[in-house]
């Protein structure tokens, strides 16, 4: 299959190997010329903008920072929809708001073009071993056209209902894991603090009523689980930044909704700090050296 994708960052990229991998042509744009020759290398085809890429296309998958960038790659002159053919698939797997993901699916579908938004989860490490679960927005016949592509990316491909539920299951998700990874901090220090050995906390924890991911897979605590970014100065994985960036859309939405985020809003501003701290382009987890005593 011919394939757009636009938007090859640190998640874009790999899951662009990985298409190239199961043997798609992908027309490919993105403003870093680099990623741009290393995917031509392997066989993918730079075009100049990403209406170029999409109008040759019979897939379009775009992955993004953020809502503007969206808006911006999708309804400008040289956008995605500037381009593409009515009846050809669309797919948006940044993680963005719901209602931004809603408005540009209703201005794709003037046009005759059906978008899904499917956020993902798992990581840049996900993302190279192609293991990363989708949540998909999508019509039914939709999902079912994008499963077998999306699945060459990722392990878990989830329909989530309409456009727009793939975001709200993605900031969901993220609004809990930012608070889970500050209750296992809080704890860790906790019990450092009180003389405890923390290989033997996090043992316990593990094997009791308070495991979680944060806690038994991407431990904060250094040295606890050896893969984990906690073990490596808290480099690679999923920076705070983009926790940030995620709890604000969290927070934002539930405004929207008139919905009350209170541990989540707490979350943001933990790692709003850290942000103002210089600290942002370290792993998430790395909200608990804010509870660590001085060495």
């Amino acid at each position: 299959m011919r394939i757009a994708f636009i938007g090859l960052g640190n998640m874009g990229a790999p899951m662009a190997r990985n298409l190239i991998k199961a043997g798609h042509q992908l027309n490919l744009f993105d403003l870093n010329k680099s990623v741009l020759a290393e995917l031509a290398e392997l066989g993918g085809q730079i075009s100049s903008s990403p209406r170029d890429a999409a109008q040759h296309s019979e897939l379009v998958i775009t992955m993004l920072p953020a809502a503007a960038h969206v808006r911006g790659v999708y309804l400008s002159e040289d956008g995605v929809l500037a381009g593409v053919k009515a009846g050809t698939p669309v797919v948006d797997c940044s993680t963005i708001d719901p209602q931004t993901a809603r408005d540009v699916a209703a201005a794709a579908a003037k046009q005759g073009v059906d978008l899904a938004d499917a956020p993902v989860s798992g990581g840049t490490g996900g993302a190279a071993a192609g293991t990363l679960t989708f949540m998909v927005g999508a019509s039914a016949d939709l999902f079912a056209t994008l499963q077998p592509v999306l699945a060459q990316m990722g392990r878990n491909i989830v329909h989530c209902g309409e456009v727009g539920t793939g975001q709200i299951a993605k900031i969901c998700n993220n609004l809990l894991l930012g608070i889970s990874m500050i209750g296992v901090s809080e704890a860790m220090a906790l019990g450092n603090a009180l003389g405890i050995d923390t290989k033997v906390l996090a043992g316990i924890i593990n094997s009791s009523t308070g495991r979680c991911w944060s806690s038994d897979t991407y431990n904060p605590w250094p040295g606890i689980i050896e893969t984990a970014p906690a073990s490596r100065g808290y480099t690679g994985g999923f920076g705070a930044e983009l926790m940030l960036k995620d709890l604000g859309l969290a927070t934002e939405a539930a405004r929207q909704a008139h919905q009350p985020v209170i541990l989540g809003a707490v979350a943001q501003q933990l790692y709003q700090a850290m942000s103002l701290r210089g600290e942002g382009g370290k792993d998430f987890s790395a909200i608990v050296e804010g509870y660590r005593k001085p060495e």
